[in-house]
Parts: structure tokens; sequence; C-alpha cells
């Protein structure tokens, strides 16, 4: 079997950079920092990166000396790419980092689904890319280290904060004692225990789910290929789920589900940990999938499925001064990888829209924007991600019946493979934003993310660049020369930029927009469209009153993947079932009587063909079962101790 050699975090695995703790002073009276940000992880930072590079002074406070310790979020999508592109080390973390395109899931050692996200040649990256959140942290603080504006005021830990109508006050223990900071306006990513929120007596609001994970890194040099594979009551851990992907330096990150009854406290011990890896990665060894290789666990953590979130992340109690963001903000299930996805394009919004109200040039209603759009956004995510987690940890016995049967069928009938897709992050649309005014148009929507791609030797946001664009199908005009003068008028502190889509040179942009010659379409620094057509309406306007001056649209929160009418029928019929499951008691008579019914509705013809495939395909598998659930049994029976 693989050999788990114990020790601590070795010299494979990242080591952050340490910094000194920061000296400083109280902030002198009559004087304040324009922002504040609190929490540096990757919405902080960020956020405290999108306002230097807008020329704003930035104080980060937090009681670490670096980046956080362990993988912690790993998958980062290709929009995340495109804000780290605007943030100046989008291209030094993707040459570090793993690019992946699928994965596949197993039930049992059974194939049930093999997935690739959308691919297309005109794409400047991969869909997803894989490294360790420490080291992502440590990419965005080397590129601060070179962006004068911004101040780390390491190892300082907030202990109170009151917010009034003219700034915030912060007090703070440095390593020199207590201090008193003052801001303007103060950015709370302080994440998901945040004492900025706790502070302000405020509370996540939302679902918490029934999974349990354990989270490891080990450094193992296998050779199975980049992609994200998961098992769904596998052998080796009968009833969890295990995930695996690969990170640089031949580190894996395995994250396993708990069954009900487990004692956390025990299952989180090292030792716990390295029998339960062993005896995955043995099963492995066993069924050929991989060879036998040495393995170190390097670091482990813990997680709970959890879909909270603020009500308004630009709460009164902050008066108009206190924004949240990231996990302080809202919470989501990691299936899919939505966390630090979603908190990045909560960075990305809020950099410029903060520097639009600190610099005076629009009206803080603008910051009201921002949380509705961003709420909207946790929405869309959970729309997809609750779905996800249905699968991942169904939280009853009837999604757990339904869960256990989509398995199983999908081996036979792929159709319903799309259920047990893990519905990987995307970018989150902005349809019902106070900015969006819906256009009749076909194709790309008002308030939709554009999708980046290669035009010529850039791309469409390389082109435009951490501002606005505001691309023209076809020659560059005078209207569109006026648009983007208008918008550079009304916030005079982002960059705009014209930029002419030549016809066969737009790397099929176009027709991918649905787009005729001579429109215009204004994209904000965000990548979220603004206005589009052959006459914009006043959209300069809007940005300085912080909201649109007509009416806004009122498009109904869209899941963010797509589905067929065939699918969405099959994904309503899934999720009825499993209520219906739930609320009755001898499930089998109900489910002999379910398909009596639906067998008459559907014909013979159908229903014999159906009967045909799946008791065809259930004797097949009898014999395999039986083998697993003996190797189930003795798994159990030594987790008993017997």
């Amino acid at each position: 079997m693989p050999t788990a050699i114990e020790n601590q975090p070795s010299e494979h695995y990242y080591h952050p950079r340490k910094y000194e703790a920061a000296h400083y002073e109280s902030t002198p009276e009559g004087q304040s920092w324009p922002v504040i940000v609190v929490g540096a992880g990757p919405v902080g930072l960020a956020t405290a990166l999108g306002l230097g590079k807008r020329g704003i002074k930035v104080a980060v406070v937090d009681q670490g000396i670096g980046a956080s310790f362990g993988s912690r979020a790993t998958c980062y999508s290709r929009h995340t790419f495109e804000i780290c592109d605007r943030l100046g080390y989008g291209d030094k973390l993707a040459k570090r980092a793993l690019g992946w395109v699928g994965g596949t899931s197993y039930y049992r050692s059974e194939e049930v689904l093999s997935f690739e996200m959308p691919q297309d040649p005109s794409n400047l990256r991969l869909p997803m890319f894989n490294i360790g959140q420490c080291e992502y942290e440590d990419f965005q603080l080397a590129e601060i280290d070179n962006c004068p504006n911004v101040t780390m005021l390491w190892g300082s830990t907030l202990k109170d904060i009151k917010p009034d109508d003219k700034g915030v006050t912060l007090t703070v223990e440095s390593v020199d004692g207590e201090r008193t900071l003052r801001a303007d306006r103060v950015v709370a990513s302080d994440g998901g225990r945040s004492k900025v929120r706790e502070s302000l007596g405020l509370h996540l609001q939302g679902t918490a789910y029934e999974g349990r994970y354990v989270i490891a890194d080990i450094h193992w040099k296998s050779t199975l290929p980049i992609a994200r594979r998961v098992w769904f009551d596998p052998p080796s851990n009968p009833g969890s789920t295990v995930i695996m992907h690969k990170q640089p330096d031949d580190i894996w990150r395995i994250d396993y589900q708990l069954n009900e009854g487990e004692d956390v406290a025990h299952e989180t011990t090292r030792e716990a940990i390295v029998a339960r890896i062993t005896k995955h990665l043995s099963w492995l060894e066993d069924n050929g999938t991989i060879t036998k290789e040495p393995w170190t666990l390097e670091w482990h953590s813990f997680y709970k499925a959890l879909a909270l979130a603020l009500p308004d992340f630009c709460p009164p109690e902050g008066h108009d001064r206190v924004v949240f963001a990231g996990d302080a903000a809202h919470l989501v299930p990691i299936f899919g990888v939505r966390g630090l996805n979603s908190g990045m394009e909560d960075a990305d919004t809020l950099a410029w829209m903060l520097a639009a109200v600190t610099y005076g040039d629009a009206s803080p209603e603008l910051l009201h924007t921002f949380s509705k759009e961003r709420h909207d956004a946790w929405e869309q995510n959970i729309a997809a991600a609750g779905k996800s987690t249905l699968i991942m940890t169904p939280g009853s016995d009837g999604y757990r019946c339904t869960r256990d049967a989509l398995l199983q069928v999908s081996s036979v009938l792929p159709e319903f493979n799309h259920l047990i897709n893990p519905r990987q992050s995307s970018a989150t649309h902005a349809l019902r934003s106070p900015l969006t005014v819906a256009t009749e148009a076909n194709g790309l929507q008002v308030g939709e993310p554009l999708e980046d791609r290669v035009i010529g030797s850039t791309s469409l946001h390389r082109a435009r660049g951490p501002g606005f664009g505001v691309y023209t199908v076809g020659p560059a005009t005078e209207t569109a020369e006026n648009v983007a003068a208008a918008i550079q008028k009304a916030l005079p502190h982002e960059r705009v930029t014209v930029i002419p889509l030549e016809a066969g040179e737009d790397g099929g942009a176009a027709a991918s927009w649905g787009a005729e010659a001579g429109e215009l379409v204004v994209v904000r620094p965000d990548g979220i469209v603004l206005a589009r057509g052959k006459k914009i309406p006043p959209v300069d306007a809007w940005l300085k009153a912080g909201k649109a001056t007509e009416a806004p649209a009122n498009s109904e929160i869209a899941d963010p993947v797509l589905l067929s009418k065939e699918q969405s029928d099959r994904e309503d019929v899934w999720l009825q079932l499993s209520q219906a499951l739930d609320a009755v008691q001898n499930r089998e008579k109900f489910l002999t009587q379910l398909a009596i019914v639906l067998g008459a509705k559907a014909g013979p013809e159908i229903t014999n063909k159906a009967i045909d495939i799946l008791k065809k395909e259930r004797l097949a598998k009898e014999d395999g079962e039986k083998a697993e659930d003996d190797i189930r049994a003795q798994a159990n029976g030594t987790a008993n101790g017997k």
C-alpha cells in the first residue's frame, strides 16, 4: 500500500513569506485614511490593490504577519484570472498554476460522469486553474510591494469599530499597544468570523447543510493527469464522498466527507486523517488506478457546507461608511469552487465603485448598488451550488435515495449526467442591478459579463485594461468617442478606452454578441456590460448618481448554468421526487404506485424499454456490488474495532 511518511510540512510544501509586525501611531486628530481594509485575505488584498492602483491611499489591518498557511481555496476560474490581469499579476500566476478543463465522477468504482467545461480556441486561458491560496496571496502581496498607495499594518488585531456619519473609528491592538485609527470608509473583508460584523451586531442568514469535510494536502508524486476527481460511496470510505485535485509541486488536495455520527474531534487528528487517506490510496492502487508512491501529509483542516449572507452588504448600521465583501458578507458551499472566485468578483466591482465615491465623482448610492449586485450574485451562486451540495452531501433520506439512483442510472442513461455535474464556477451577471437597463437585443445582454477572447495580438479585456471600454463593431465612430468622453468626464479617475473591432479581426466577438455593424458595447471596469446599441443612454449620469435614472431591469435571477428544457425538466423531477420521498413513510409503496401511474401515462412501449434497460443493468451489477459491499462491511468492521 502507499506509505505515509509522518512529519511536519516538508520542504515540498509552500511556505508563505513572513513580514515584520507594523510599527505605527494612532491617526492624528483631524486626519483619516481614505479607506481602511480589515482582513488581508485574497478579497481584502484585491480590493486594496484595486483602490491603490486608482490612486487611493489604503491601509490594510490584519492580525497575521503574512499570507495564510495551507491551500484552503485551490481552484481559480478563468474569470478570476481576468481580474488578476487587471490587478497586474495574472500572467505570473498563470505560469505557476495548473490549468485544467474537466473531470470524472465515480459511483463506488464505476465511472458515471466525465465532463469538460466550455473551452473555445478564442479563449485566452483554460477554464480553471489550481494553486494553493497561501501561494496565491503571495502573488498579491508581491504586487502590493510595488504599490506605494497600499500600507500593510501586519500584526494588528481589530478590537472595536465605531462608524458615524463622517467616518469610522477603529480600535486595534498593535505590537506596540492599542492604537486608534480613523478612516473615511472601511471595507470589511475579515472572513467568515468577521470581527467587523460582530462589532456592528450583524448576523449572516441562510442555510447550513449537513456535509462535513476533512480537507488535506499531501505531497505525492502521482502520474494521474490534472483533473477534478470525485468518488461517491467508494469502498475505501463507505458512505463518504472523496474529492481529489492536483496542485503545483506534486501537492494533492484530498477532501473527504465525514459520515453522520463520526466524531469531528477524532476524525481531524493527524492519525485518523493518515489512516483514511491511506485506505483510499490503497484502494486506488489495488484497482490499478495508481502505482505505489510514498506520500506525506502536509496540512489539514475541517469544513462545513454553508449558504449564508448578510441581507445588506452596505448596511445602515455602518452609516454608509462600512462595506462588506467576501466571506465577511456571504458564504457558499465549496462545490463548484464559488467561494474565493465570488469574493474576487466582489473586490473587482467594489474597487472601482468605492474609488468613484471616495473621489467624490459618484454618489454614495453606488455602494448600495454594489450591495444589491453582489447579493444577487450570491443568490445566483447558491442556486447552482445548492444543487451541487444536494448531490455531494444530500441532507435527507429522500435526497440521498434519489442521488444514489441518479448515480446508478447515469452509467446507462448519459442524459442524466448533467444532474451530477459539479456546475463549476462561472462569472455572475448583474441583470437586476440598479445600473442595468435592459435593451432589446439578441445575444449579449446588458448586465451580463463580457467573456474575454483573443483579438489579434491582444484580447477584449486586455485592450480595455482596468477601466471602461467602449467597443465599436467596425471602425471607431464619433458616437463612440462622445460616449467615452462623457464617461471620462463623469469619472475622471477611471481609464476609458475606445476599442474598434474590425471585421475579420475581432476573434468572432461581434458574431457571438449578436451585434450589427455600427453598434457600441460599453463595458464597466469589472467586465459587466453597461450598455449596448447604436444609441447609448446617458450612462455617465447613471454612474454619477450611482444608479440608472430610468427604471432598472427586473429580470428574474437566472441559474448561471444554462439548461435545455429537457435538462430543466429532469432537474425538476429530481427535486420534486426527493421532496416527496421525504414526505412519505413507505417509500417502496409510494415509488411502486408512482411507477404504475407514470407507466400508464407513458404507455407500454416506453415503460417496457425503461424496465428492460434498468433490469439488465441491475442484474449485471449485482455481482460487482456484492464484492464491493464485502469490502465496505470489512471497512466498517475495522472502523468499529471488530
